[in-house]
């Protein structure tokens, strides 16, 4: 679906302006895309599409998000809701872009640091020193990717192969519990940062996804394929570091146990690398944990990560994905040189890539590069912001791209 969109305001200069959810608690997440300014600030006439005190929030129409909030997290496949973009659905996407940008604000990029590739905060105060007040959420584990590329020792911390990625964190506030209608769970994840993970992108290349379960598996999703480098990065491990998939999987049936009985639902909501492991752990959660609750996938500029198999199978699964994608961004274009076509899958059309001599079609195929689109999209496009003044490949991929297009724009038919 591609959406047209359009200002909500007269545009002006955002160089360093905050984009607030507008959600019962206060986040602020600093918009940066832009070119800089002497302006600091946004002229204070400039409306905002949201509000910063509770108060406010308990008489808006968002407490109706404990009523709906299986809506806006799937349960109808979003229709209706994307074009236009439902005010309370654009609410939820900034709520959950906030905790993405949570876990870059908590990592260390610095590579001179001795933290190198850490978190820069202790796990109980990362929200908070993140920017993200009174969440009513609180972080109950931290979260490793781990390479499975060798490097020789002299490299340094360039070779570091375990690295902070995010974190899990449950809803524990009662109030918050109230108005989001269930315990939430969220496992956030940021994008690539170290060397080693940009190594793994590399690796564009399918391989077997090696956690279907077994009782499933039919000829038509016995072939279910992912990309080589996410899954290794999902299921990595040291001596000393457990993989992403082992964490995730002890702690959130950790969680459940906890919580067994209560309405829960798991979110998992990632930026760029982040987006792909996102997909990979919600298909592996929903395979190995059996629980009635809602698992969904809010996800912003994910690179393909899978075949026509593992699409399938997630949607026999019933795991709802949501693809937040910026149309001039080439991240979300990549790995595979070419893609099924979506529409011929629904109508059972056998596969195809495109319009190319048979020779190279099968050339293609042989070597494991045709992935499939998966999830719902909510297309949105750098080009109609006359405030992002650059439109190179970092700024369209931004997460903060992605947070001030679907925060400070609105969808129009």
């Amino acid at each position: 679906m591609r959406l047209g969109i359009k200002s909500v305001q007269p545009l002006t200069p955002i160089a360093n302006t905050t984009f607030e959810p507008s959600c019962q608690w206060h986040c602020a997440v600093a918009v940066e895309t832009a070119q800089k300014s002497k302006s600091t600030r946004a002229p204070s006439k400039c409306k905002r599409l949201v509000v910063d005190t509770k108060e406010d929030c308990h008489k808006r129409p968002l407490s109706r998000l404990s009523k709906r909030w299986k809506e806006y997290h799937g349960s109808k496949g979003w229709e209706g809701l994307l074009d236009p973009l439902d005010d309370g659905l654009r609410s939820e996407i900034m709520r959950y872009g906030s905790f993405v940008d949570a876990a870059y604000q908590s990592f260390d990029f610095d590579p001179s640091s001795p933290t190198y590739a850490t978190c820069r905060y202790a796990r109980n105060s990362i929200l908070e020193r993140a920017g993200i007040n009174g969440s009513g959420y609180r972080v109950t584990k931290s979260l490793h990717a781990t390479s499975s590329i060798p490097m020789p020792h002299w490299i340094g911390k360039m070779g570091v192969r375990s690295s902070w990625i995010g974190y899990v964190a449950v809803c524990e506030d009662k109030d918050e519990i109230s108005r989001l209608g269930r315990r939430d769970i969220v496992i956030s994840l940021r994008g690539t940062a170290t060397c080693l993970e940009w190594l793994e992108n590399l690796r564009g290349t399918l391989t077997s996804c090696p956690f279907s379960n077994a009782d499933d598996v039919t000829e038509e999703n016995n072939d279910s394929m992912v990309e080589s480098g996410v899954l290794s990065l999902y299921t990595s491990s040291t001596s000393t570091c457990a993989s992403l998939q082992q964490s995730l999987k002890d702690e959130i049936l950790r969680i459940v146990q906890k919580y067994n009985g209560e309405p829960l639902s798991i979110t998992i909501t990632g930026h760029s690398l982040g987006a792909s492991l996102a997909i990979l752990a919600a298909y592996d959660i929903k395979t190995t944990i059996k629980h009635d609750l809602h698992l969904s996938v809010i996800s912003f500029g994910g690179p393909r990560v899978g075949n026509r198999s593992f699409r399938h199978n997630l949607e026999l699964q019933g795991t709802k994905i949501l693809r937040i994608v910026n149309s001039d961004d080439l991240i979300t274009k990549v790995p595979g040189i070419l893609v099924e076509d979506h529409d011929d899958m629904a109508h059972g059309k056998r596969a195809r890539v495109a319009h190319l001599p048979r020779w190279v079609q099968h050339h293609v195929k042989d070597n494991q590069w045709v992935y499939a689109n998966i999830g719902h999209e909510l297309r949105l496009s750098s080009r109609t912001s006359l405030n992002l003044n650059s439109m190179n490949v970092a700024t369209c991929h931004d997460l903060k791209t992605y947070l001030h297009l679907v925060n400070g724009f609105v969808t129009v038919n």
